[in-house]
């Protein structure tokens, strides 16, 4: 390490820039913190969540705005970055701001000086000079304010090394990013734990102002220079691990004067990695095509139950909030349901959200809810099996209408996401589609979103398998960057080109059916906030189910004797020959003309064959089947 003087390490800092969610501690920086900790108890180790005081000087409501987009984010640091760009820049952020109420009387002008201003007050209040090391964590919506810090802290204390990871570095060029960007001196690859650690005692050996050995996980411009591969170096298993500190952060926000004050959310962590996506060697190709998310692991794994529980308990005790965010791409399947039946008997009443995958059983999703799980983000991404199939997703349009619907029957937010445009869908991915959301106008609306090519995913690193003819890096960087710049570097956003105009246009129907289906749903449930639009109470031989519709008068449908077993008994989705076989002293010509009739009033989807009553009942305990 040479250049940095011989000096032992004896002080650390950790640091996040803006534009992560405010109202949350950084689990990055909150899980290496205490893990160094534990493993270095003399090190001198701090950490500056330095996107919470801007979002209290700029205010909670732009600071949100801002970081609900990665352009907007990233625009503001751009024109700090590169002053001499800042007429490109603002093409984008006036471009990506149009049509978002909260942004509508934004100047970018003025909001740049605000957020110049903040930043100046945040470097001149840290001594910077004391640390031997400052290391930065860069996700998404980062990129821009962490290489701003980075090269104002360069600037005035060359002397401090940086090393930055992150998923931003999870991809492929960093080697080119270390050659590009002089003021970085260590790229971790992978999570952080263990190449950080190798780093840190590196440091702090007596041969502290040596150059650094070869460590696993973490790429030197030395290696950047000769082209070595990096390396994962992660832990076998998660139980070593601590649970997060977050002293800081919660000792920051007790600054804020009384009217910033708010409660946050705490984020942890079940698993890390993703069990659906196979690794990239494997003959048996299986994960999300567009996803690009859990590039930084090798393989999956997760905690045990106990210590799921111990940290949740722990941690909520510790800071006095009852709010957790699990940050797992996907949930544990086998340990899921313990550990939510075992916190739904702590003497908490937590709030809890999730990421959880369309094929969670009811069962399990009940134990989540008596839990405190009150928002999940599902991955639906379509409505259409065949656009499923080619997501990669492994579910079906009929599952996820399935989860929508006991979401909506536990009172569950589900904040889920429809993808639009993805490169060779076609008409009949839409037509699947359309039909479909005319069954599912009775649960909340998902969330549309258009495509992005990942950096990684495995649509960028198969390209021609779904007709994009070309791949390079979005147009919006040669705004952000110099020329020289996006020549060298692959950033996390991709474009392409290929089919953007045809499926721009093939998909205007489906976001016009989405924004009349949220109108709907907001205005059916203006006084009946928690009431269900589709609902139905038993009788115990008949059953009655109340339809309301938008702007009419609702509807009420009665069924007794076996067209009440049948419904309920398709409370999960049943194939048509299941259902003949449950109901033998009903013939097949009987129950078909039924299941029709239904499917007709929009009480019941079908599909390939397959049938769900999409009521939900009054009392969530008589959910059928």
């Amino acid at each position: 390490m040479k250049g940095f003087g011989a000096r032992q390490l004896e002080r650390m800092v950790l640091v996040s820039t803006p534009w992560p969610f405010y109202n949350r501690p950084s689990i990055q920086l909150g899980a290496l913190k205490a893990y160094l900790k534990a493993q270095f108890p003399e090190l001198k180790l701090h950490v500056l969540h330095l996107y919470l005081e801007v979002a209290e000087r700029l205010g909670y409501k732009l600071y949100r705005a801002l970081s609900e987009r990665t352009w907007l984010s990233e625009s503001v640091f751009g024109a700090l970055l590169f002053p001499e760009r800042k007429r490109k820049i603002e093409k984008i952020f006036y471009r990506e701001a149009r049509g978002k109420a909260d942004l509508r009387a934004v100047d970018f002008g003025v909001l740049v000086a605000q957020v110049k201003e903040v930043s100046d007050t945040l470097m001149k209040s840290v001594d910077w000079g004391r640390y031997g090391l400052a290391g930065f964590s860069v996700c998404l919506c980062q990129l821009t304010s962490s290489l701003y810090f980075i090269k104002r802290i360069k600037k005035g204390f060359p002397h401090v090394p940086v090393v930055v990871g992150g998923s931003a570095f999870s991809g492929d060029g960093t080697d080119a990013f270390l050659e590009t960007f002089p003021e970085v001196d260590f790229v971790v690859h992978g999570e952080g734990e263990l190449p950080l650690s190798a780093l840190v005692r590196h440091m702090t050996g007596s041969h502290g102002g040596d150059d650094v050995l070869s460590i696993p996980g973490v790429v030197t411009r030395k290696e950047a220079n000769a082209q070595a591969s990096a390396t994962f170096h992660q832990l076998q298993d998660l139980s070593s691990l601590p649970p997060p500190d977050y002293d800081e952060y919660f000792h920051l926000l007790k600054t804020l004067d009384a009217g910033k004050m708010f409660f946050p959310t705490l984020p942890t962590e079940v698993s890390r990695g993703c069990w659906w996506r196979t690794p990239k060697d494997s003959a048996r190709k299986r994960g999300c095509a567009f996803c690009n998310l859990n590039l930084q692991w090798d393989g999956y794994r997760s905690k045990g139950v106990s210590q799921v529980i111990s940290e949740v308990d722990h941690l909520t005790t510790r800071y006095q909030t009852l709010s957790v965010a699990f940050m797992d791409n996907v949930l544990p399947v086998r340990e899921s349901r313990e550990i939510f039946s075992k916190l739904g008997k702590l003497p908490k009443d937590l709030r809890l959200f999730a990421e959880i995958r369309a094929t969670t059983p009811y069962e399990l999703l009940k134990v989540m809810r008596s839990a405190g799980m009150h928002e999940v983000q599902v991955g639906i991404e379509a409505l259409s099996t065949s656009l499923l199939k080619k997501l990669r997703k492994g579910t079906t349009a009929i599952q996820n209408m399935e989860i929508m619907k006991h979401c909506e029957a536990l009172g569950i937010s589900n904040i889920s996401n429809l993808i639009l445009h993805f490169p060779g869908s076609d008409a009949d991915d839409v037509d699947e589609t359309l039909h479909a959301l005319e069954f599912a106008l009775a649960f909340r609306p998902l969330r549309f979103v258009h495509f992005w090519l990942g950096l990684g995913s495995p649509v960028w690193e198969h390209p021609r398998a779904y007709g994009l003819k070309a791949v390079f890096n979005h147009p919006n960087y040669a705004a952000l960057f110099p020329s020289d710049i996006c020549r060298a570097v692959r950033f996390m956003i991709q474009s392409y080109r290929g089919d953007l105009g045809h499926q721009g246009r093939l998909w205007q129907p489906v976001k016009k059916k989405v924004r009349a289906w949220k109108t709907a749903y907001a205005e059916l449930h203006r006084g009946h906030a928690s009431s269900p639009i589709l609902t139905f109470r038993d009788g115990q031989d008949f059953l009655i189910i109340r339809q309301r519709r938008f702007r009419a008068e609702p509807l009420t449908h009665r069924l007794v004797g076996t067209s009440r077993a049948i419904y309920l008994f398709c409370q999960r989705h049943r194939s048509a020959k299941r259902i003949v076989a449950r109901f033998p002293n009903v013939s097949e010509d009987r129950i078909m003309p039924f299941l029709k009739m239904i499917v007709d009033k929009r009480l019941m989807f079908e599909e390939h064959g397959r049938y769900l009553s999409l009521a939900v009942p009054v009392r969530t305990d008589k959910q059928g089947g």
